[in-house]
């Protein structure tokens, strides 16, 4: 397993090489992100309705919009498989009649890659820009990382580490897939969750979580939660863990960041297959030690 890490805000020495990995879900944080700097601006509102139903944005980032995910689709996964083209996300929204909510707005939760979708379009729709600009601009370059970038098309993908997949149409991440180094994306969670980006307001409300369960078979959660754009939990040995897991084909992601007294430690994680609770656990090993040194 690849991995990064920071202490206390100082990046360790990777190992090497670093390739370009995907960052799967993580994206949803840097989607989450760059949002809530529109919000910061005025451009956006947390909680008025949107023009794509009768939900908010807050709903929409912590998956509590009513909306059903893609990943219900036994014809998604086929293709996939097949290593199609991915469908025109019109398409896939039709397929999934996305628009018929399966629950009442803040009532449940429910993970949504769709709910990232329109949180991506409305991204666009606030700035004029394409998605690739609007994050360059909003999140990458404010949080000082330059090898990051949006995979569009097949070929976007010839120079990443794509684990136990040799091909992949990142289209199929309808809210877009991020690709970069571990080592930034350790640097944009950790400088994120310090304070560089949003005001602290904004920022305590990105990390208020929903508890949605106790422990999980296999993982290292003793209490996952889901807040905005970040998956936020607490283990056995009581540390809360603030970050994202993602997985697609091939490989899995992990990164997270934890705080004890002060003491700051962020760590990424990344292994080909897809066992979430071993790439989960090797973060958290990493975070452990770090913290006690």
């Amino acid at each position: 397993m690849l991995h990064a890490l920071i202490h206390n805000g100082q990046p360790l020495a990777p190992q090497q090489p670093q390739p370009l990995v995907p960052w799967w879900s993580f994206t949803k944080t840097v989607l989450c992100a760059a949002a809530l700097t529109l919000v910061r601006d005025g451009l956006l509102g947390l909680d008025e309705p949107l023009p794509e139903g009768p939900f908010t944005l807050r709903q929409l980032l912590r998956h509590q919009a009513g909306l059903a995910d893609y990943s219900e689709l036994s014809d998604y996964h086929d293709a996939v498989l097949r290593n199609e083209d991915a469908w025109p996300g019109a398409q896939m929204l039709q397929r999934l009649d996305a628009s018929r909510l399966r629950y009442a707005p803040g009532s449940q939760w429910r993970y949504s890659n769709v709910g990232y979708l329109f949180v991506a379009q409305l991204i666009q729709q606030a700035t004029d820009l394409p998605l690739h600009l609007a994050l360059q601009q909003r999140v990458l370059a404010p949080l000082g990382l330059s090898r990051t970038r949006l995979a569009v098309t097949r070929e976007d993908l010839r120079d990443v580490d794509l684990g136990q997949l040799g091909d992949y149409h990142p289209g199929w991440v309808y809210h877009g897939l991020l690709v970069g180094p571990l080592a930034e994306a350790v640097l944009l969670l950790d400088r994120l969750l310090s304070g560089a980006l949003l005001p602290p307001a904004l920022l305590a409300g990105m990390q208020q979580a929903q508890v949605l369960g106790g422990p999980m078979a296999g993982r290292p959660w003793v209490a996952p939660g889901y807040a905005m754009g970040l998956m936020v939990g607490t283990v056995e040995s009581g540390l809360t863990l603030y970050g994202h897991t993602g997985s697609g084909p091939g490989s899995t992601l992990a990164v997270y960041r934890a705080n004890v007294a002060g003491t700051s430690a962020c760590c990424a994680v990344f292994s080909p297959g897809s066992d979430q609770g071993q790439v989960e656990t090797r973060a958290l090993a990493h975070l452990r030690h770090a913290l006690a040194n």
